[in-house]
């Protein structure tokens, strides 16, 4: 080889390089506009919860904090009636989330593994029904309970635990669908060699595809509790005393009197509010993202 043809590869590596720094430039960049646009709200959010109300009222700037105090969130964590909140959003979570993932699991399994007749369809009828916004459904669950009350004398409205029952409406579809994916991701030599060896189906999904699952169950369990733990209309439509709210419409409620905002308690709670999904998103995200992501292929 002639010593003409040595610089070449390296004017090429060079030129590969400055392109790989320019990327690296723009990424960081995007990275650090998106930063600032999805954490500017908490921001200003806890600088607020940290502020005294006159402070507030003296429309001083939103981004300092002359004489930073606890007292929003002290007053909100030994305040009954918030706790009471608290309560109410994490019985109502926790039991939707064993509702959703029990329906979930059984009706993914039997839909991406056990074919039959129309179970194409199926899946895709179920998530169309998450499509549906909740927006659409209150009011004809509304005259749905009203109707029961008239018929049976049951009381559906007003009650915390009727939740439950709202809920899974819009958690079941959606976590069915992630699972279908992540299901009908796994080798199909599996099941076949269950079903050889004497298991019956149940056994395959208990023993062999729910561990196996582990990272779309996950995925599943957390955005079932997202969902339950940040849902504000049907709580909002469905019940009306203090006893009987959850989180987020109890903040909205008790905070804000007439047109008095209690702007410090406010923004207290909603971080307050705010700090469970997040501790669940911190801890799982790499299963979370591992779920989605295997549960939009299919093997």
């Amino acid at each position: 080889m002639s010593q003409a043809a040595i610089p070449l590869p390296a004017a090429r590596y060079g030129s590969m390089s400055r392109d790989r720094r320019r990327a690296l430039v723009w990424s960081y960049f995007f990275l650090v506009v998106f930063a600032i646009f999805f954490l500017t709200p908490p921001i200003y959010m806890l600088l607020t919860g940290l502020k005294t109300s006159a402070e507030i009222s003296a429309g001083v700037s939103p981004w300092l904090v002359l004489s930073p105090t606890l007292d929003n969130f002290t007053t909100l964590l030994t305040d009954s009636v918030f706790i009471r909140f608290f309560f109410n959003s994490a019985i109502v979570s926790i039991i939707v989330v064993i509702i959703t993932m029990i329906v979930s699991v059984l009706a993914a399994f039997s839909l991406a593994r056990m074919k039959f007749w129309g179970s194409a369809t199926l899946a895709t009828g179920v998530f169309l029904t998450y499509l549906i916004p909740e927006t659409l459904l209150f009011i004809p669950l509304f005259k749905m309970f009203a109707w029961v009350k008239e018929t049976i004398g049951i009381e559906l409205i007003n009650q915390w635990w009727v939740l439950i029952i709202l809920y899974p409406t819009l958690t079941v579809p959606f976590c069915t669908w992630i699972m279908i994916g992540y299901f009908a991701s796994i080798p199909k030599e599996l099941d076949e060699a269950a079903l050889i060896d004497g298991a019956n189906w149940l056994q395959t999904l208990t023993r062999i595809f729910i561990p196996v699952a582990v990272p779309g169950i996950i995925a599943a369990t957390i955005f079932a509790f997202t969902v339950s733990w940040a849902q504000f209309l049907y709580p909002l439509a469905f019940t009306t005393s203090t006893e009987q709210l959850v989180l987020p419409v109890g903040i909205i409620t008790t905070l804000i009197k007439g047109d008095v905002f209690n702007w410090g308690q406010i923004m207290a709670g909603a971080l307050i509010g705010a700090a469970p999904p997040l501790v669940i998103y911190a801890f799982l995200m790499d299963y979370y993202i591992a779920g989605l992501t295997a549960g939009a292929t299919k093997g």
